[in-house]
């Protein structure tokens, strides 16, 4: 029988028309009032109280989807900064007017797009981010799907063995090859930095919030177990990344125009399809808006 939480995700909608019978269904980021000319006159309004049913249905499902929100880059950070402190991407340049969001962007005929392996994001960092906030501006008729894997089932179901192996140990992460987060894409722009940034993490974190155990390692950045001969290290860590990769742990959005995809960092990993081919997205633009709130250290 499949894992009640296995998709750990839920998928949210706009509304603004009418109140649905079961609001925790429908929430919009930022309401408009039932009484239409009283939003145009006053504007859209984005509560406290809604921010924190945001956060409280992130803590269960790990990921959140909205569609049909279309907002402002304003109004995409100020959602931001209710999780937190913003933080800016290490080698990835800002854009011009609000540099903490990170414009992605897929050329018309490039093939790759910027996250297209499996990753928790800049997991090679002391503090690695919270939370991330991304917004569709222009999406491919085909192709460019987004998935997402839930690390605390990931670890429930971890082999009993290898979960007593890998008790107490911690791993490298490192950001080794920097360059190509920027050389690899013909329309991103790095920020000019390439060094390398390499912590140690625990194999199996806590989640600050939830308390639940989450398995912290992943197959981009994770380059060696702690303390362990490197052929064991290396067989350990592949069986893991295989085990994350389950389909029951997975979802798949598939992006609209002014969607956008709310995930906690922490206890997920993602990976960008590129199934972009002619006659299949490839031809296409896709363009993405990121924002990144600043995490802690994992323990």
């Amino acid at each position: 029988m499949a894992d009640p939480r296995q998709l750990g995700i839920i998928q949210y909608a706009n509304v603004s028309k009418e109140i649905p019978l079961n609001v925790e269904k429908w929430i919009c980021i930022y309401p408009a009032y039932i009484d239409q000319d009283r939003t145009l006159k006053e504007g859209r309004r984005l509560s406290k109280e809604n921010c924190t049913k945001i956060n409280n249905l992130l803590l269960e499902h790990k990921v959140l989807f909205f569609r049909n929100q279309d907002i402002s880059s304003e109004e995409q950070i100020d959602l931001a900064k209710f999780f937190g402190p913003l933080e800016r991407h290490i080698y990835v340049k800002g854009r011009d007017r609000y540099p903490e969001i990170v414009r992605i962007i897929k050329g018309p005929n490039e093939k790759h797009q910027w996250g297209e392996t499996w990753h928790t994001d800049v997991s090679y960092n002391i503090k690695p981010t919270k939370v991330i906030i991304l917004r569709s501006i222009k999406v491919p008729p085909v192709g460019g799907d987004t998935m997402f894997s839930n690390m605390e089932i990931a670890y429930d179901t971890l082999n009993k063995k290898i979960k007593e192996k890998i008790k107490d140990k911690k791993a490298i992460h490192s950001s080794l090859g920097a360059a190509a987060f920027v050389e690899k894409y013909e329309e991103m722009e790095g920020n000019g930095n390439l060094d390398e940034y390499s912590n140690e993490h625990p194999i199996v974190r806590t989640h600050p919030e939830t308390g639940k155990k989450i398995l912290y390692v992943n197959s981009m950045y994770t380059k060696k177990i702690l303390n362990m001969d490197k052929n064991e290290s290396e067989d350990i860590l592949k069986n893991i990344f295989l085990h994350q990769e389950r389909l029951d742990f997975t979802c798949r959005f598939k992006w609209t125009e002014n969607a956008v995809a709310i995930w906690d960092n922490r206890s997920t990993q993602h990976q960008g399809l590129t199934d972009f081919f002619p006659g299949r997205g490839l031809g296409y633009e896709r363009i993405m808006d990121r924002i990144a709130i600043e995490g802690d250290r994992p323990n």
